[in-house]
């Protein structure tokens, strides 16, 4: 049987701080933190709704919106800048009642839309989030949505178990229907995880969003003030939960690659896989590209001093020293007798004459002067894989920090965006023939 054509829109939820990564969304929007080099977390669910030909884009934002807006371009780089239809942007606003204000979470952040919701009136919700690195043809999943006749259907992937606790799990019976869910569990008992990428049925989705209001704002101690929604905060509260419980929950596995890179661990993870000898993931696959914005650059200029080892150079880089195992956003800059190692530069970033750069994440604009030392190269534990690392082994530097000349930054450190990382060395007292030993503050008292 041909399926009638659905009427989709996709929201994308781009609101989010992005704790997690520390200084690295001090300054800019989780969405718009860049990824390989040239491209920001927030392209591939773009260009996945490029490629899959969904043309209604709706992109919620709350943090830092500024940085998000520069990047989005009116949606042009993804075929979003349209006279009907394609990219909107929805900032946070006041209005009546309930309408408007600043979401405590993702489901909180649907509910507020209602009204511009109801006034579209989709057939199918197609809701992502905009922090994950993954291809998906999300036509396939909304066929299948449809051809189960399903409320939602929640793309699905394995993780090892010990990190299934950071986010939803389920439980999958044979047919596919989902027969349990746990947010975040502390015991995961399960190893197959949301993607947090979701197709709803859009009508079921907003009357059980409305019943759960209601249910919050009526035990609310405020005297049943169910103003907009907040009670409901993430998908994994009360609304997948109910969902499931309603027994029209289904699973679509996604049998590629997907990377959660919300964590400084699972950043740094995901570009040094990149490097790897097969790559997981090719970005610049002709038959689905991921697409960005990005000014253009003369090529990376490779200096005959440069000795450059398996890492990846953006345009408009100048490179005297020494690379190793790296990945290079435009514009950065190192000069002749530095190394990197196991790093990722972020834009124009630049190391000085002699510096060293192991196994850190250095922001935009950051500066490290001649002979200052970040990081180390360390030895890896027996059994580690050499893209894995602890954040108390990864350095992060913030937008715009400098580290002087000759200063040294151990492992682990994190130096917050703007500050200056000066050389500290405590006075050697030389102490001369003869000249007796001075009294400690114990013995003078």
């Amino acid at each position: 049987m041909k399926l009638s054509r659905p009427k989709v829109l996709a929201m994308i939820l781009a609101g989010g701080q992005g704790g997690r990564l520390e200084v690295l969304t001090e300054k800019r929007a989780k969405p718009v933190l860049p990824f390989a080099g040239t491209y920001r977390l927030i392209d591939f669910a773009l260009s996945n709704c490029m490629h899959s030909h969904v043309s209604d884009v709706w992109v919620i934002e709350q943090y830092q919106p500024h940085s998000l807006n520069e990047h989005l371009s009116n949606g042009r780089p993804w075929d979003l800048d349209r006279t009907y239809g394609g990219l909107q942007v929805l900032p946070p606003y006041t209005g009546r009642d309930d309408e408007g204000g600043f979401a405590e979470g993702n489901a909180d952040a649907i509910y507020r839309h209602k009204e511009f919701l109801r006034e579209f009136d989709p057939d199918i919700l197609l809701v992502l989030s905009a922090d994950h690195v993954y291809k998906l043809d999300y036509g396939e999943v909304i066929a299948c949505h449809q051809e189960i006749q399903a409320d939602v259907t929640m793309v699905t992937t394995r993780v090892p178990l010990a990190d299934a606790r950071r986010f939803g799990t389920v439980k999958v019976d044979p047919q596919g229907r989902i027969t349990d869910f746990a947010y975040k569990p502390e015991q995961p008992e399960s190893d197959i995880v949301t993607t947090e990428v979701f197709v709803y049925d859009a009508r079921k989705l907003l009357d059980t969003l409305g019943e759960l209001a209601d249910e919050g704002g009526s035990a609310s101690e405020s005297g049943g003030n169910k103003q907009n929604g907040s009670s409901l905060k993430d998908f994994g509260h009360e609304l997948l939960p109910r969902m499931v419980r309603d027994g029209q929950a289904h699973a679509f596995p996604l049998e590629g690659y997907w990377k959660d890179v919300g964590t400084v661990e699972s950043y740094w993870e995901a570009h040094m896989e990149l490097l790897g000898s097969e790559p997981p993931l090719m970005l610049d696959d002709p038959a689905w590209p991921i697409l960005t914005v990005g000014a253009q650059r003369m090529p990376a200029r490779i200096h005959e001093s440069a000795n450059v080892v398996n890492s990846l150079i953006s345009p408009g880089c100048v490179i005297y020293g020494e690379i190793i195992n790296s990945i290079l956003a435009p514009g950065v800059v190192v000069e002749q007798g530095a190394v990197v190692r196991d790093s990722i530069l972020l834009h124009e970033a630049r190391v000085g004459s002699g510096a060293q750069v192991h196994t850190a994440v250095l922001d935009a604009k950051t500066q490290v002067d001649e002979t200052a030392v970040v990081g180390s190269r360390g030895k890896l534990p027996k059994g580690r894989s050499l893209i894995q690392r602890s954040a108390e082994e990864i350095v992060l530097i913030g937008m715009e920090a400098r580290i002087s000349a000759g200063a040294l930054v151990p492992p682990g450190t994190r130096v917050k965006p703007g500050a200056v990382k000066r050389k500290t060395q405590k006075p050697t007292k030389i102490k001369q023939p003869g000249q007796p030993r001075p009294k400690t503050k114990a013995a003078a008292r």
